[in-house]
């Protein structure tokens, strides 16, 4: 069999294929957030005929505070779990398993959008946006992993198969683990174990709430490609230590380089991110990255660069890809 359409078990979840849709924001939500018709078909689409295993809504912020941009979709509050479930509901009726990405943007938020000052773990602009953010307080980090606790909550109530946890892309998580943003002298800053605690007090909220048997993904910045910051090597020390507190599945992009990077080519640039980052947990993990074709994505699973492939623009560009990539192998 092609491992392309091997199944995968995550814990009590049941993934048909190897083949996932990563999370690419629409902006096509209400002004506060709630799903619209237009999403919602949007992702009918996309996911018809089931052959797309798994889809992944687009990053949504946990509270108005952290909200990256205009017409991002929501999660802050329990008036959009009925539309939210409403989007559930459409993907698994096309046969896919659907979990949903939580964000809070930090110190990259929107501060047109929110009318706030962002904030993050150090007064230090943001490479990827040039914004200060205010020096959170630890009460005030307490209240924003509270936020992300409520947000899976949500996500659950509105029937998703699992809540991704975002760590990629220069956003509030990312400016924690990355030394760049992370100049902190408490127990948050310094080494890449202190780093990380926010995550671990993130996961374990999340699972204390959630339960044993949601599924709980991290898209993990694995590497900001520039000089100071995140390390592939931080990466392995972070990876361990979320696997430990109850991370089930490991989503590899990039930090404050984003998801393109400068001189990365190729299809599944991020590999030798994932395959450094397999040698070091046995839950799976997932590499997107410029995939493009079905031959490329079979190949990069069998040389066990990763366990799933996440495939994005190509999908983006033309809803039939699943269905002619899978047909292509049965």
């Amino acid at each position: 069999m092609y491992h392309l359409l091997k199944p995968l078990q995550v814990g009590k979840l049941t993934l048909s294929n190897r083949l996932v849709m990563p999370p690419m924001a629409t902006s096509k939500s209400e002004a506060d957030g709630k799903v619209t018709q237009e999403i919602v078909q949007y992702y009918k689409e996309k996911s018809e005929g089931g052959y797309i295993s798994l889809v992944t809504i687009e990053h949504s912020f946990i509270s108005q505070e952290g909200k990256a941009s205009k017409n991002q979709l929501s999660v802050a509050d329990d008036c959009v779990i009925k539309g939210l479930k409403n989007l559930s509901d459409v993907i698994q009726q096309n046969g896919s398993k659907v979990i949903m990405q939580i964000n809070h943007a930090g110190s990259a938020t929107d501060e047109e959008v929110t009318g706030k000052t962002p904030v993050g773990p150090s007064s230090i602009a943001n490479p990827r946006k040039g914004s200060t953010p205010h020096e959170l307080t630890k009460g005030e980090i307490a209240d924003i992993i509270k936020a992300f606790q409520d947000a899976a909550v949500r996500v659950k109530k509105a029937g998703f198969d699992g809540v991704e946890i975002h760590s990629a892309h220069g956003y509030f998580l990312n400016q924690f683990f990355s030394p760049l943003t992370n100049k902190r002298a408490d127990e948050y800053g310094g080494d890449v174990h202190n780093r990380i605690r926010i995550h671990l007090e993130v996961i374990e909220e999340i699972r204390r709430t959630v339960g044993t048997d949601f599924p709980i993904f991290l898209r993990l910045g694995a590497s900001d490609f520039i000089d100071g910051g995140v390390t592939i090597e931080d990466s392995q020390i972070a990876a361990r230590e979320f696997e430990k507190a109850g991370v089930d599945v490991l989503d590899i992009s990039g930090g404050f380089s984003g998801y393109i990077v400068n001189g990365l080519t190729g299809q599944g640039y991020f590999s030798p991110l994932t395959e450094t980052i397999k040698k070091v947990v046995s839950i799976p993990v997932i590499l997107t990255g410029g995939i493009t074709e079905v031959q490329e994505a079979e190949k990069l699973l069998s040389q066990e660069k990763a366990d799933l492939i996440g495939v994005g623009r190509a999908i983006l560009k033309d809803s039939k890809w699943a269905k002619h990539a899978i047909e292509s192998l049965s």
